[in-house]
């Protein structure tokens, strides 16, 4: 018989929420964790399952997903590694320019995998230096499963690119927004709650990354003139020196760079619609994600302005760093963890962690507006769990009809990657590394070559790719992410944005099952009306910035 309410005496009960952390999770996460007055996960005495949040750096099993419980939450959604490798973003953006055009997608340079894409690569750059008119472009090389700058190559003649792994080549972004003559790109946080129905919010402040020498192309190997990266800068001459117009040190946050914009005239606004486009678009590109439950990703998208304020995607990233390198990264990082845990949504009930009370329907979700908590944040205060009425059924009929549309869509396509032909398998089967027979036995089972890299060591790739049966998952809770007032997900939960669905078109798209080609549309729509504030912005742009 399920436990009622009433059979608990919640009067002044104080139980904190509490968290389970994988190794090597930044500390900033426990130490955020802890200032909200959360207590962390015993694996000796407590229950597997007593905990409200498993932070780790690396995909979950399988079986976390099937087995997660309504008081849970996991900080990863399956298969999200799908845009976070180089080459698999390059493939599936490649594929969407193919079916809605190249002007929507053009956000993103031409890439070329090697070694698969070596003849093609040949003909374009033979191409480009046959061309009188043509200035001969620069181009950067990048591992595919390489991060924080490694590896990476800048080159013009191509008997300087050398490579001894898989590659990606694109076109270099020879003229970027400069400011004082410095390069910067923005690293830009996005929290997907889900991606069925997609729901996307992005972080209103971030992080603008500095190179701490002034650029120039006639130096292409000085990484400090042409990589923003923290982890290479932090070690060059200058990173300690002030800077003219920069300062010490390689960072600033988003306020500072809008308000420096805005001292020289610069209206932003039109800028920032189309990161948020760019970050729609990409997502897009991903869907449909195996169906699962209270889980939510964090990547970091990076995003580099040219000297005529476009933006471009360089790369997106699985586990955005959280290690803390100035004041600046505690300031963005420790404000930006606060506000995940807030858009988690927790509510009382989630505190008993006990299958019984799982389903009272107890204590109304916050909403726009509302802080998760204000007594104490991340400890609830259990008083007395009411009994109103909750609007659950129409939240889960609407998730459970996308769920078995994208159920229908994964099991069609029968990969999580795009295809590849015979020719670029065996190209790849010709430069794998030998592996030893023992370790050949362990991987004959591992029907998706190369789908298992992540940013980290993870467990072995049959563990968490999905399998038949999850395809038939079905949602038995409340998404945790919709408002109980509408059914709609929060407009705003501190300082993430809600960008996805941005209207009631896209809302019930989404819904649907992710009808990519409506979603489409909407966004042809939207950008329409971004044109003309556009060009009534044009004589403000940035050619002042370059040289200031």
């Amino acid at each position: 018989m399920e436990m009622m309410a009433d059979d608990y005496d919640t009067r002044d009960i104080l139980r904190p929420l509490v968290f389970r952390l994988h190794e090597n999770v930044p500390s900033i996460v426990r130490e955020v964790l802890l200032e909200r007055g959360w207590s962390e996960f015993d694996k000796k005495g407590q229950d597997d399952a007593d905990w409200n949040l498993y932070w780790r750096n690396s995909p979950f099993h399988m079986t976390d997903h099937h087995s997660i419980k309504p008081w849970q939450r996991l900080n990863h959604y399956p298969e999200a590694v799908r845009i976070t490798r180089k080459d698999y973003l390059a493939r599936h953006l490649k594929r969407m320019k193919g079916a809605y055009g190249s002007a929507l997608y053009e956000f993103s340079p031409v890439a070329f995998i090697m070694p698969n894409d070596y003849v093609k690569f040949i003909a374009e750059y033979s191409k480009e230096r046959q061309s009188v008119d043509r200035r001969p472009s620069y181009w950067i090389c990048k591992p595919v499963d390489l991060s924080r700058g490694r590896g990476i190559l800048i080159f013009q003649d191509i008997k300087d690119l050398v490579y001894d792994c898989t590659v990606i080549v694109q076109k270099y972004i020879s003229n970027p927004l400069l400011i004082s003559g410095y390069k910067l790109d923005l690293r830009l946080y996005v929290c997907v709650t889900s991606f069925c129905p997609l729901t996307i919010y992005t972080y209103k402040e971030g992080l603008v990354r500095f190179a701490t020498e002034k650029f120039d192309l006639s130096s292409l190997d000085n990484v400090y003139a042409h990589l923003t990266n923290t982890s290479i800068n932090k070690y060059g001459a200058s990173y300690k020196k002030y800077k003219e117009g920069i300062g010490r040190g390689c960072k600033w946050t988003f306020s500072k760079f809008r308000s420096y914009l805005r001292i020289f005239g610069v209206d932003d606004v039109v800028l920032w619609q189309k990161i948020n486009n760019i970050v729609i678009l990409t997502l897009l590109a991903v869907t449909p994600l195996p169906v699962a439950s209270n889980c939510f990703e964090l990547f970091g998208f990076d995003i580099l302005i040219d000297d005529k304020f476009k933006p471009w995607l360089l790369e997106v990233n699985y586990n955005p760093a959280l290690c803390l390198d100035c004041s600046i990264d505690d300031t963005v990082k420790r404000k930006l963890l606060h506000d995940i845990v807030e858009l988690l949504n927790y509510k009382q009930i989630d505190t008993f962690r006990q299958k019984q009370v799982a389903g009272i329907k107890a204590g109304r979700r916050s909403t726009a507006g509302e802080s998760a908590t204000e007594e104490t944040p991340g400890l609830l205060t259990c008083q007395k769990v009411s009994k109103c009425a909750s609007s659950e059924q129409p939240a889960l009929q609407a998730a459970r009809a996308s769920i078995r549309k994208v159920a229908t869509l994964t099991r069609r396509a029968a990969r999580a990657h795009p295809r590849k032909t015979l020719t670029s398998q065996l190209r790849e089967r010709m430069n794998m590394p030998k592996i030893p027979s023992q370790a050949k036995a362990e991987t004959k089972n591992k029907h998706f070559p190369g789908a298992g890299h992540s940013p980290h060591k993870s467990a072995p790739l049959s563990c968490w790719l999905p399998t038949p049966d999850f395809c038939n998952y079905r949602l038995t809770t409340r998404p945790y992410f919709l408002s109980d007032k509408d059914q709609r997900p929060i407009p705003r939960v501190g300082d993430f944005v809600l960008i996805f669905p941005f209207n009631e078109a896209a809302l019930q798209a989404s819904r649907d099952g992710t009808d990519i080609k409506s979603i489409i549309k909407e966004i042809n729509k939207l950008i329409s009306k971004q044109l003309p504030l556009e060009q009534q912005n044009t004589k403000k742009r940035v050619g002042y910035l370059t040289s200031v």
